[in-house]
This record gives structure tokens, sequence and C-alpha cells, in this order.
């Protein structure tokens, strides 16, 4: 019978019994470790993803009444919860460990012990850890479903030549593993050309995983990407899953990956480069498989020549590098778009769907959409809640900015007006640079985040 994939962790005060175990189980499972002294199992459970616990129920001399076993068996689930505990007893003690079963622990083995009686119990109980991991790994796709579910996508369309484009070279290469690196400033549709070359992939039946650099605080990234384990920092109460392990067989997209600090970054590639992940405080390596698809309104060539951006990784992602172009370069989409979005609204909010006057529509043409489509998402929400005749009048739309260079008048500007010019302007200077378009405004990097949300930026 082949090895199990397994790590097998022996606690007992008996010298004799823990290597007569190692022994014994080294031809049956591919790992085994042996502690004496049980103080040492929180090390060894932070170190080492192990998989099967035997626990002795006694380690002091002149002590059989089992509360020790008892004692360290609710630590160890007090630690890790999905942790799989056999009790280790004599005789004399089977109340006791009937008692540890209903405490948490899944078996128990009587010494002294029938060989192929042990084997079947190891097997039985490294099959349910398995499951547990299964089942905890569901669950963590399932949330991130949840989430992907509950979140409001625009759909890309249009029939301009620079649109056509794009969706033929995503034809071309959806069908392939090979990574792409997505270019467009804020809000031209990056996320929905990576869920289209999801759609038409391989990989499609399998999870699609989006991961928005630009909302994370620094210290976040790298539990988000690569999980972390229960007390590897101040906040790690419980063990969590990182982005790339429940992609694994689907695709993961990393926005706004020009945000990374170079540490992170040198993980990142550590990680594409091995195709494996090791989450923080542990050591447990664990094979990646995902299609990566990354994005950015950053110049990552200037970034490469500041010393800002690896260029190793550059070229890791960048397999296949898409162009997309700002609304204002396919202006024959514009009211293609806005009309899709009227009708969405009008749906949503169950009210009447509202007629687009001629002059409505040349001003919309003509503005510059600085937000690209998130922005004329926005303002088409906005027209239908606040329109009440059922014809969309210019003012409705575009408002009175001063600041648009196609208007060729001047209108007061109100405080929501000038503070979104200022940041669109900020971000210009700073060549779509979250941070130091923050540094600038003397704001967090999160408040510019939420600020450009809000203004379709």
């Amino acid at each position: 019978m082949e090895k199990e994939e397994g790590n097998i962790l022996i606690v007992d005060d008996d010298y004799s019994i823990l290597n007569s175990l190692k022994i014994f189980l080294q031809y049956e499972f591919h790992h085994v470790f042996t502690l004496k002294n049980p103080q040492q199992i929180p090390e060894i459970l932070k170190k080492e993803d192990i998989d099967i616990i035997l626990l002795d129920m006694n380690f002091t001399p002149g002590k059989n009444n089992g509360t020790e076993g008892i004692f360290w068996l609710r630590n160890i689930l007090k630690q890790d919860p999905q942790a799989v505990v056999i009790m280790i007893t004599a005789f004399g003690n089977v109340d006791l460990a009937i008692k540890a079963i209903k405490e948490g622990a899944v078996d128990f083995i009587m010494k002294p012990w029938d060989n192929e009686k042990m084997i079947s119990t190891l097997r039985s109980a490294y099959q349910l850890k398995q499951s547990k991991k299964t089942i905890r790994m569901l669950q963590n796709r399932q949330t991130h479903l949840h989430e992907e579910l509950n979140r409001d996508y625009t759909v890309f369309l249009g029939q301009s030549p620079a649109i056509k484009k794009v969706t033929e070279t995503v034809r071309k290469i959806a069908a392939t593993d090979a990574n792409v690196l997505i270019l467009g400033e804020n809000g031209t549709g990056k996320e929905l050309i990576a869920r289209e070359l999801h759609r038409h992939s391989g990989r499609r039946n399998e999870i699609f995983i989006s991961v928005d650099m630009g909302s994370l605080h620094e210290n976040l990234i790298e539990s988000e990407l690569f999980g972390h384990v229960k007390g590897a920092f101040t906040d790690a109460g419980t063990d969590r899953t990182g982005r790339f392990e429940t992609a694994s067989g689907g695709s993961l997209f990393l926005d706004e990956i020009g945000n990374l600090s170079l540490p992170l970054q040198s993980k990142l590639l550590n990680a594409l480069q091995n195709r494996c992940i090791t989450p923080i405080g542990s050591n447990r390596i664990i094979p990646i498989d995902i299609r990566l698809i990354c994005a950015t309104n950053q110049d990552l060539h200037n970034m490469i020549t500041n010393g800002t951006f690896r260029e190793d990784l550059y070229y890791r992602i960048n397999t296949i590098e898409l162009r997309l172009p700002p609304l204002r370069e396919r202006k024959e989409d514009i009211l293609i778009l806005a009309r899709h979005f009227l009708k969405q609204f009008a749906s949503k909010y169950g009210k009447p769907l509202p007629r687009i006057t001629r002059k409505a529509a040349d001003q919309l043409i003509m503005h510059d959409w600085p937000g690209n489509v998130r922005e004329l998402k926005h303002t088409m929400e906005k027209a239908v809640i606040l329109n009440d005749s059922g014809v969309l009048l210019p003012e409705e739309l575009i408002g009175k900015n001063p600041l648009n260079k196609n208007t060729g008048s001047y209108h007061p500007m109100t405080l929501e007006e000038i503070e979104k010019e200022g940041i669109r302007r900020a971000l210009k200077r700073n060549q779509g640079n979250m941070s130091r378009t923050a540094r600038e405004l003397q704001i967090a990097r999160q408040t510019l985040y939420n600020k450009m949300r809000k203004f379709g930026l």
C-alpha cells in the first residue's frame, strides 16, 4: 500500500513509544514528528502543516487521570479548530478517552496497540483531515463567490475600431494560459476584460478571483495574497486562506499591480517563478495553479527606470500586453453605453426609460470623460434618479463644469466639482500613481481610493 501524503505529530512522554511509533509509521506516512514535551506543541503547529496528532493522555509520572491530555487537546483545538487529534490511552482510561472524543478528539488508540488497527485508524483520520481541508477551501471559495455575485459590473460594449481591436485580441489570447497585463486609465474596464479572458478560457468553469491592490493597506497585501496562520501577527486570530490558494485552478486578477512595494514585488515574483506560496507564519509550501491577469493605470516602463518596479517581474506578468483606449478615443461608443446604462438603471429603480435629446447626446459626445466608462455609468445613474420628465436635458447629464474644455463658457463650481477636478489633475500629474497622488493631496491612500470611486475617477 502506498504511503499517505501526510504529516503526523506524536506527543508522548515515553521515549520508547515515540521511537517505536516513528520507526513503524515512517513506512506508512511521509513525515513523522515526535515530541516528548507537550509545551512544544503550539510552536510546531505554527511551523508545520500537521495532518494528524497522536496525543498521550498523561505526561507527569504518577498522574493517570488524563486531565493533562484533555488540557492539551483543548489547547490544540483552540489553536487549530480543524485539527485531527487521536488520543493514546491505556486500557484503564477508556472512559477518559471517550470524554476526550466528546471534547473534540476524533478517535483513541489503546496501549498496547494492534498495528493493523493503528494503520487503519490513522488512514481514516488522514482522510478526515483532507475532507476538512476541502470543506474549508469550498467555504472560502463560496465566500469569494458571494462577494463577486454581489458586486456591480459594467458590461463591455462598443462598435468603435479601437474596441473591436481589443475584443479581437481577447478572442485570440483567452484560450491560452499566458499571463496578461492590461493597461489603461481608471474606469476604462480593465477588470471587465480580465473577466472576458477568464470566461473564454479553459478555466471558465473554475473560480475567478479579483484583488484590488489599490484598496488594500500595504501591511495587508501579503496576507491577502498568500494567507496566514493563526498567531502569525497581532490581529491574526484565525487561519486565513490567501487569494492565490483560493484561485488555484482558475484565474487570479491583480488590479493596480503598480501599487506593490518592492519587497512585495519580490515575493510575488518568487511565487510566480516557483508556482507555490507559503502563508505568513508557516513553513507549509502550497503549490498553485493559476492563470495570472494583472492591470495598472501607471507607466511601468517609467517605474522600472525610476527603480520602483522590478523589470524581471514586469516581463513575468507581461507575456501579452493589452491596452484599453480611454472613452474620449472611442466616441462612437458613448451613446451605445449611455443608452445601455439608462435601461439598466431605469429597471433597477423602477422608473420609465428616459429619452436623450439631441443636444444632450451632443453634450455626451463632446465631454472628454476623464473618469471614462465608470464616470459615464455614474452620470446615467444620477440622471435616472433625478429625472422626472422622461426627457434628459444637457445640464442633467454633464452639469455646469467650467473645466470641461468643450463647454465653452464659465459656470460656478460646487465644492464637490472642485474636489473632483483637483483629484483628477493630481492623478494626471503623478501619472496615476496612487501613493504619490495621496501624498500630494495629503490624504490617506484609502481615502483617495474612496473619493475616486465616489467621483467616478
